[in-house]
Order: C-alpha cells, then structure tokens, then sequence
C-alpha cells in the first residue's frame, strides 16, 4: 500500500530555503522529529504546524496537501 502524503513541508522548506535542521532548532525539536514529519512517516500537530507556518511566513493551508481535485 502506498503511503499517502498528508504534509508538504519538505517542499515549502526547499520553496523558502530553509534547511530542516534550522527549523528544528526554532522550533526545539530534534532533527529527527523534522525529518520524520518531512517524509511523513508522522505528522506535526495542529500547534506545530501553526508555529511552523509563522516561521516560514507562509499560509497554513500550504503545509498541508490538499482534499480537493483541481
């Protein structure tokens, strides 16, 4: 079974240029618990995707992969 990608914080990270490890650290998480969410193996809560946004000066709803088809 495929996994379903549920985040796209890898590619807002990349879009912004900001490297995981320095989210990590604004964050106080480990590198770890990033990379995790960047490859969606488990997902960041509700809060840290708020705080995760306002330090990316981004929308929330970019974070997140979209329900609807285009």
């Amino acid at each position: 079974m495929d996994k379903i990608n549920y985040n796209r914080l890898k590619a807002v990270l990349a879009e912004n240029n900001v490297a995981s490890k320095t989210l990590a650290k604004h964050l106080d998480k480990t590198e770890s618990t990033v990379s995790r969410w960047c490859t969606n193996d488990v997902q960041p809560s509700v809060e840290n995707l708020y705080q995760i946004a306002k330090f990316l000066d981004v929308d929330i709803r970019e974070l997140l992969v979209s329900t609807k088809s285009k």
